[in-house]
């Protein structure tokens, strides 16, 4: 089954898979993080993201998320985000049991925060009675499919930092941006004033490992302590290591995201024009939304699994990943043809 549903549908990319078997190499190395594996990754993090940066290799994205934001966060203070946002609508709800943390909502009409939206949200300060905002958290690329230009992020670093807040980057899949944008890491994060990235590494061919990367010198004080009561710390910590070791010591990550992308917009490109069909968002990495004719998707999804994304709307989302082929996506948008050529005859 190939589908396009999700990136997490995929595989594991067989670099990744031969970086974690050569780390398994029958001789012993020391657990928790204190191993060569997980030095050569945090070396690599400094690479990509600037001489100043910690990093923190992790089991997953939602635990990660909770825990770079509870790290930033007072019992008191709470995180701004969009409607949208990976953390509010699809992380089980882990921020507020887990972390204890308030998500102070905003609604966006491309899943993009802007800083008019902070103003908006981050309010009453000073009042005992309301939650203080702390946190500015965003996802990049969006989970609506969109991208943070570098100017739009500068200015919401400068419109969080003027009101004492620290901005957070949900990197989920910040390889497809990378890619997309053309720019390194660093470029759209650390000289933008980004001050701490959830790396994901999963989406983009890892068998499982996120990292959570500190570009403020300092804001990762007691991170270690509260990793590991965050459940989140690996005691045979080479092998997620290894995985972001062969993501990021070559090009793999950005071959593997460009590969992703390019499918993204072949898809787009192949069903535009097909009638009743409508892309809804801008297809800036590597998604695809759109609304179709009634009774297409569910005849498509016995063939091809994806997801509805709105009900009410009958808005779908296609998702590419590293390994979706070109004869794949001219397969699928061949079974949408033939669908909504059924539904426009009935």
């Amino acid at each position: 089954m190939k589908g396009f549903a999700s990136d997490n549908y995929a595989g594991i990319h067989p670099e990744v898979l031969a970086a974690v078997a050569e780390a398994n190499d029958g001789t012993h190395a020391r657990a928790y993080g204190a191993d060569p594996w997980t030095a050569r990754a945090e070396q690599l993090f400094r690479r990509h993201f600037g001489p100043q940066a910690t990093s923190y290799v992790m089991f997953n994205g939602t635990g990660a998320n909770v825990t770079a934001m509870r790290a930033c966060c007072r019992p008191w203070e709470g995180v701004v985000c969009a409607e949208t946002a990976h953390v509010n609508v699809d992380e089980g709800g882990a921020p507020e049991r887990m972390g204890g943390l308030k998500l102070l909502t905003t609604p966006t009409t491309d899943g993009k925060l802007t800083p008019e939206h902070i103003a908006r949200t981050a309010i009453r300060v000073g009042d005992e009675h309301a939650v203080q905002a702390r946190v500015v958290t965003i996802t990049q690329s969006t989970e609506l499919g969109t991208l943070y230009t570098v100017p739009e992020l500068r200015a919401l670093a400068e419109a969080a930092h003027e009101r004492g807040l620290v901005l957070h980057v949900d990197g989920a899949r910040i390889a497809n941006a990378a890619a997309a944008l053309g720019l390194p890491f660093a470029a759209f994060t650390t000289e933008v004033g980004v001050d701490l990235v959830t790396f994901g590494a999963t989406k983009n061919g890892a068998l499982g490992a996120e990292a959570v990367v500190f570009l403020t010198p300092g804001l990762d004080e007691g991170f270690l302590y509260l990793r590991k009561q965050s459940m989140q710390l690996a005691s045979k910590g080479r092998f997620l290591a290894a995985q972001l070791i062969a993501l990021l010591d070559g090009d793999l990550w950005l071959r593997s995201a460009q590969t992703a992308n390019a499918a993204a917009a072949r898809l787009a490109a192949g069903v535009r024009g097909l009638p009743g069909v409508r892309v809804t968002q801008a297809v800036e990495a590597n998604a695809v939304f759109a609304i179709l004719p009634p009774g297409v998707a569910e005849s498509v999804m016995e063939q091809y699994p994806f997801y509805v994304w709105d009900e009410h709307t009958g808005e779908v989302r296609w998702m590419c990943s590293w390994d979706t082929t070109p004869d794949e996506v001219d397969g699928f948008v061949a079974a949408l043809t033939a669908a909504v050529t059924v539904a426009a005859g009935s």
